[in-house]
């Protein structure tokens, strides 16, 4: 019974703010400065390469960690269910009245490197060629999500991952519904260009 405790564990491995931990070191405090969210792209953007490699690092290792341990306890659709409570921590912290926080790719990225390596390869590619070619990372971002959407359909996955591909791209697209608009207005950050 004290297993599933361990969804717990992997919802609070969500929560911990990596990049508002490395802002606070730096004496800045990512929700009030660019895009206000505690995620990698913002990290990147305020605090610069190193601090966002960091960020990127960490977001990601505690996805995985979240998906490795539910799924050594219950199989796939433990690692499915423990990656999904990462990425809500994550995305709805706690620790910041539950208000949305980040995005919960780089979460993304350390649980389907767990559990689905080959898709996270493709997905890599798809958002490292679409980066490259619009400089846009929310675009990217969306890009990959929807990469592993499709690919767990197409190849021969475990219908739990079926499913958090489908339901974790859901949550990428909606999370990225603002930067839709901003793409179309012509003010949507692009990777590189100086903080504001």
């Amino acid at each position: 019974m004290a297993s599933y405790a361990l969804f717990v564990v992997a919802y609070l491995l969500g929560a911990i703010p990596f990049a508002y931990l490395a802002g606070r070191l730096k004496h800045i405090d990512v929700r009030k400065h660019g895009s206000g969210n505690i995620g990698t792209t913002n990290a990147f953007r305020l605090l610069g390469p190193r601090w966002g490699i960091a960020v990127l690092v960490g977001d990601a290792l505690k996805g995985a960690l979240a998906a490795e341990l539910t799924y050594l306890y219950f199989g796939a659709w433990g690692g499915i269910v423990g990656g999904l409570l990462a990425i809500a921590g994550h995305s709805w912290n706690p620790f910041f009245r539950f208000r949305p926080s980040g995005k919960g790719v780089a979460a993304g990225l350390g649980i389907i490197t767990v559990l689905m390596p080959k898709i996270m390869f493709l997905a890599v590619l798809v958002f490292l060629l679409l980066v490259i070619a619009t400089r846009y990372v929310s675009m990217g971002s969306v890009a990959a999500a929807l990469t592993v959407a499709v690919s767990v359909l197409v190849f021969n996955e475990p219908v739990a991952y079926k499913v958090f591909g489908l339901v974790a791209a859901s949550v990428v697209l909606i999370r990225h519904r603002t930067n839709f608009q901003r793409v179309l207005d012509g003010t949507e950050h692009r990777f590189g260009e100086k903080k504001r």
